[in-house]
C-alpha cells in the first residue's frame, strides 16, 4: 500500500505538470511529463525561470521547521487534552470540537492582533538560521521568537487533530474485555491503565499519524500565507495561482511524500505496540 500510495503520488504529480498554461490538455503531454519525473526531471519555473528543484528545495526546509514547532505544540497540548476529554471532562468535548473547528486563518489573526496589541510585539518573519547558530545565539532567539506564532497556529490546528485521535483510540481501548479480567486478578485501575491501555493509546495514535500530518500541512499553508513565512506550502498556493505547474507538481509530490512516509512508519509503530491488526 505504501508502494502504491507513492507510485499514486508520482502519476498525480506528473498530471499536475502537464497542465499547459492555456488549455489543450493531453494524455501524451502527461506522459511526457510522467517519463520526465522518472528520470528525475521536473522542469523549470515558468515565473523565474530557475529549475523547479531548486525553487522547492530553497523553499522546503522553511516548511519543515515549520511542522516541526506546530507538531510539538500538537502533541505537548492534544495528548493531555485527549485523555482529559476521554476520561473526565467529556460535558466539555463539544466546546473544544467548536474551538477546535475555528478556521486557522481566524486563530492566526488573533494571534497578531494579541502580539501586536497586548504584548506590544512586532512580528518580523525568518526561517531559523541553523548554519549559524553557533555564531551567535542571538540571531536564533530572534528567529525562534518569529517561529512562535505560525508554530502555535499550525500546533494548535495539530492539538486538534491528536487530541481527537487519543479519543478515538481510548475510547476503543477502554471497551477492551481484558480490563475487567486483569481486575479479578487483582491488579488496580491505574496499573492496567499504565502497562496496558496507555501503549494502546499511544498505537492508536501512531496509527492515524498520517492523518496528524496532514492537518498540520494544511494549516501551514495558512499560517505562512498569514505570517509572510517563506515556506512551500504558501509556494504551493502562488504557484497554482500563477499556473506555475511544475513547482506546483513537485510541491504536490514533496508534501504527499512525507505525508505517505509519516503513515507509513506510524502504522508500523502501532503495530510494534501491538495495536494495530
Amino acid at each position: 500500500m505504501f508502494g502504491l500510495g507513492l507510485l499514486g503520488a508520482w502519476i498525480l504529480a506528473a498530471a499536475v505538470a502537464a497542465v499547459p498554461a492555456h488549455g489543450g490538455y493531453s494524455l501524451r503531454t502527461a506522459l511526457v511529463r510522467l517519463a520526465d519525473f522518472a528520470r528525475l526531471d521536473f522542469g523549470a519555473s515558468s515565473i523565474s525561470g530557475l529549475r523547479a528543484a531548486a525553487v522547492v528545495g530553497e523553499r522546503l526546509p522553511a516548511t519543515l521547521e515549520l511542522l516541526t514547532a506546530g507538531a510539538i505544540v500538537a502533541f505537548v497540548v492534544g495528548i493531555p487534552l485527549g485523555v482529559l476529554l476521554g476520561r473526565g471532562l467529556r460535558a466539555a468535548a463539544p466546546l473544544i470540537q467548536v474551538v477546535a473547528a475555528a478556521p486557522v486563518f481566524c486563530a492566526g489573526l488573533g494571534l497578531l492582533w494579541l502580539s501586536a496589541h497586548a504584548l506590544r510585539w512586532t512580528y518580523a518573519p525568518a526561517p531559523l538560521p541553523w548554519p549559524s547558530l553557533a555564531e551567535g545565539g542571538r540571531a536564533a532567539l530572534l528567529a525562534l521568537g518569529a517561529l512562535a506564532l505560525p508554530g502555535l497556529t499550525v500546533g494548535a490546528a495539530g492539538a486538534a487533530a491528536v487530541q481527537l485521535a487519543v479519543r478515538r483510540a481510548e475510547s476503543g481501548a477502554i471497551e477492551e474485555p481484558y480490563r475487567h479480567g486483569l481486575r479479578l486478578l487483582g491488579l488496580g485501575s491505574f496499573e492496567i491503565d499504565r502497562l496496558y491501555l496507555a501503549p494502546q493509546i499511544l498505537a492508536g495514535m501512531l496509527a492515524r499519524f498520517g492523518e496528524i500530518v496532514l492537518t498540520l500541512f494544511s494549516a501551514a499553508a495558512v499560517a505562512e500565507w498569514l505570517f509572510g513565512w517563506p515556506g512551500a506550502a504558501v509556494l504551493f498556493l502562488k504557484s497554482v495561482a500563477l499556473h506555475d505547474w511544475n513547482v506546483t507538481a513537485l510541491v504536490l509530490l514533496a508534501f504527499a511524500v512525507i505525508s505517505l512516509v509519516a503513515d507509513f512508519c506510524g502504522v508500523l509503530a502501532a503495530r510494534a505496540l501491538g495495536g494495530v491488526p
